[in-house]
């Protein structure tokens, strides 16, 4: 096929659940391209000399080499190229932000629509599941050694998976009731499927790692406590599941204040949590996106989205900004919180201000001036601050880990290890709240040093993963 023939064809769109039907449940909103669509997507593919899209994958995929086998259908040896760099295909194809890493750095974007890799290694994943095909590797003989890992989000299961197949005996320790970190409980149904999750945990099983849930280190036993145990080394991999405060009037008194991942987290554990019929969410991330669609299929009626800056600003998904909508959300940009309404201790509405945007502020971004004079007043029943999230360091207790100046745990850049030679760490407790990817290349990175440590070692020559801020 010539190149102005690729060029031609349209990017081809997934299958997707009516907006009417799936506000009343949490399946998959997105159903992923069949056969025939995936091929003709993959001929969009320009297979170029210098492919930009590896270099903007976190966890560099060889792009190009799985999209080639995939228009030739063979889908299994396509799958397994992916597998070569990624641990976490069927997560990574789901939820990670496309358009603002591989797609985004895909040629075709220049002047049209990128090639939907997120897609396309989407139905490389499924394909080998519907078609019952073998996803496990097999594991080396057991070296004796045993290695703890705080947290089974994606840095803590990649850790897992490299170790546990290169013959360490993993324990993965985590506080939740349930197996799977921010991915289980800050990432609703309809956008990762909890079979997805569970296919995981059986992988890791199968290799030999033991899973313990319901175990707060820190609280119920220390690190040093892990290392008395017979644990010689230690990953943390404890995500950032602190919601930050707003501080605005009336947010820490008033009942009806809740905050974004700790409402994700109760709703995805089974709690009913109920929040009334009008309810109002601040923040342009995805986890203020999950929060308002998550509020909507629990039933409240009105919900809308309060967002400081523009809409081009907001760093939330394009698809999942567009769902939200198609679903009724109502955003209102550039506004932003001033005081929480109440009456009799309980919360009646949100007092609003307009802002417009000045000067570029630390993010880059340009920062929201409020308007004098602009005041408004949404009525709620309940507001929601998804603003963004810090580390819990329970997990600290008895160990002095040196931080970084916003609370992450300081570690050396080229090998994840921290100011405690023993103790290794990454993932969003490391990089802030970040993307399924990053969390899983730095996975890689700490899944190398910790074998190198563990065997004597040089942590820094001739790595095969180097550690990257990135």
């Amino acid at each position: 096929m010539k190149v102005s023939e690729r060029m031609a064809i349209p990017r081809q769109k997934p299958k997707e659940l009516e907006p009417c039907e799936r506000i009343k449940n949490f399946k998959e909103v997105t159903l992923g391209l069949d056969e025939e669509t995936a091929i003709l997507e993959a001929n969009r593919c320009l297979q170029c000399k210098k492919p930009t899209c590896i270099a903007g994958c976190p966890i560099n995929n060889n792009i190009p080499a799985f999209i080639a086998l995939l228009r030739e259908k063979k889908f299994q040896e396509g799958y397994w190229k992916i597998r070569e760099t990624s641990t976490l295909p069927s997560v990574c194809s789901r939820v990670c932000p496309h358009e603002f890493q591989c797609e985004g750095s895909c040629v075709r974007a220049k002047k049209g629509e990128a090639v939907a890799i997120g897609l396309l290694e989407r139905f490389l994943v499924d394909w080998m599941v519907a078609n019952k095909k073998n996803i496990s590797q097999p594991c080396k003989v057991d070296r004796g050694k045993k290695v703890a890992i705080i947290g089974s989000g994606p840095a803590g299961m990649t850790v897992a998976f490299y170790l546990s197949h290169e013959g360490y005996q993993c324990t993965i320790f985590e506080s939740l009731p349930v197996f799977g970190g921010m991915l289980a409980v800050g990432i609703p149904h309809y956008r990762l499927p909890r079979d997805i999750i569970g296919a995981e945990l059986y992988a890791l099983k199968s290799c030999g790692v033991k899973v313990v849930t319901g175990v707060t280190i820190g609280r119920d036993k220390t690190v040093q406590d892990l290392r008395d145990e017979g644990f010689e080394a230690v990953f943390l991999g404890v995500g950032a599941h602190v919601s930050k405060k707003l501080g605005i009037e009336g947010e820490e008194v008033t009942k009806g204040v809740l905050h974004g991942v700790d409402y994700l987290r109760r709703v995805l554990t089974g709690e009913d949590v109920d929040l009334g019929r009008n309810v109002v969410v601040v923040g342009g991330g995805n986890v203020a996106i999950d929060v308002a669609r998550t509020a909507l299929r629990r039933g409240s009626d009105h919900v809308f989205i309060l967002y400081r800056r523009t809409r081009e600003e907001m760093p939330a998904s394009k698809a999942e900004i567009h769902h939200l909508e198609e679903e009724g959300v109502r955003i209102e940009i550039l506004a932003a919180p001033m005081k929480i309404l109440a009456e009799n201790g309980r919360l009646t509405g949100v007092e609003c201000i307009r802002t417009e945007l000045g000067e570029p502020d630390e993010s880059g971004r340009r920062r929201p001036v409020k308007k004098k004079g602009t005041n408004f007043v949404i009525k709620a029943d309940s507001i929601i601050m998804a603003i963004s999230q810090k580390v819990d360091h329970t997990a600290d207790k008895g160990v002095e880990f040196k931080l970084t100046s916003g609370g992450t745990y300081q570690v050396d850049p080229l090998t994840l290890q921290t100011n405690v030679e023993w103790i290794f760490a990454g993932g969003d407790n490391v990089l802030g709240p970040q993307t399924a990817a990053k969390a899983v290349y730095q996975g890689k990175v700490a899944a190398e040093s910790i074998q190198r440590y563990l065997e004597g070692l040089n942590l820094v020559k001739d790595r095969r993963f180097p550690g990257r801020n990135k």
